[in-house]
């Protein structure tokens, strides 16, 4: 069984790892990706990567957005909505947490919501509240927060509902990153039934009358077999990812994510995280680690979550 600090390893990088993998397969559908075995950092030849500007290994917005979510808890001790709010304005202006320091990919409703808040529209107000402005840019980033966080569920629950609201309002999105918390915590615990388990105390968390219990029993149906298409819309990314961790080892989690097609690096960065954080660190292909680019940028963000997490 990993260690401690190799989960916590697993799951942030993990998290870059996927995301870096599927970046050059964005947008495909299925039908016209390469087979799994050569689902790769550089894809085969006479494949059209998407991004073809973007070296191979380099993280997107999902990574980066996840590294400024990081960077404020470690800095704050706290979630904090004026401080990430102002992480994520500089990685869409001046690309902080970005390889390179080179933005390519921003989501609409992400990309929206920043510019609000150029404007001045508080953190709290600035994203958009609509059914329709479910995609999954707050899911996408919010593992850190389980890694990092030490307190008691509701509080993570009340955190990952906060950290959305910055970019994605509407309470389905919220519930997501809630639920997905959860069930990244419980890995780190080293539960043997982590998503029921999750399910189980969230649902006591919400109450049976509450609005967040009926978007999670009425769109998310966290008891349904789980299955996804690899799209952008929240609640199919966090049932895609529940589905491709059947596909056994991490490797074959992420290269099964991009598979899917349409959202490969966000689908692939969601189930990656995960998949590291349950196999650890060591699971994680050595040709991977090695080619991921941004050492520079997260290697002392990770340090300090392990002095945060570990004490050492």
């Amino acid at each position: 069984m990993p260690t401690l600090k190799e989960r916590i390893e697993g799951g942030l990088l993990g998290l870059l790892i996927g995301d870096a993998l599927g970046v050059p397969y964005e947008f495909n559908q299925p039908s016209a990706l390469p087979p799994l075995s050569n689902l790769e950092f550089i894809p085969p030849k006479g494949f059209h990567r998407s991004h073809q500007g973007v070296l191979p290994g380099t993280w997107s917005d999902d990574g980066a957005q996840a590294l400024v979510l990081l960077a404020s808890l470690l800095d704050c001790k706290k979630m904090d909505l004026g401080d990430f709010a102002k992480g994520l304005v500089a990685w869409y202006e001046v690309g902080y947490m970005a390889v390179d320091g080179k933005v390519f990919d921003v989501g609409i409703q992400t990309g929206s919501a920043i510019r609000n808040l150029l404007k001045g529209i508080s953190p709290e107000k600035a994203a958009s509240s609509d059914e329709r402005a479910n995609g999954n840019g707050s899911l996408m980033r919010v593992l850190p927060l389980a890694l990092w966080h030490k307190g008691s569920d509701s509080d993570l629950v009340h955190d990952a509902h906060k950290q959305s609201l910055v970019t994605h309002g509407h309470i389905r999105s919220q519930v997501c990153c809630a639920l997905y918390s959860l069930w990244a915590k419980r890995i780190i615990e080293g539960s043997t039934n982590a998503w029921e388990d999750a399910v189980s105390n969230l649902r006591q968390i919400y109450g049976a009358d509450s609005d967040e219990c009926d978007e999670m029993e009425y769109y998310i149906r966290p008891d349904d077999v789980p299955d996804g298409q690899g799209s952008g819309y929240v609640v199919d990314s966090l049932r895609s990812a529940r589905m491709v961790m059947q596909a056994g080892s991490y490797e074959s989690v992420v290269k099964a994510a991009v598979a899917l097609g349409r959202d490969t690096d966000t689908t692939a960065c969601i189930a990656g995280g995960i998949a590291g954080l349950r196999d650890g660190v060591g699971a994680i292909p050595e040709r991977w680690l090695k080619n991921l680019r941004g050492e520079e940028i997260y290697k002392p963000i990770l340090e300090k979550l392990i002095n945060w997490r570990c004490g050492s």
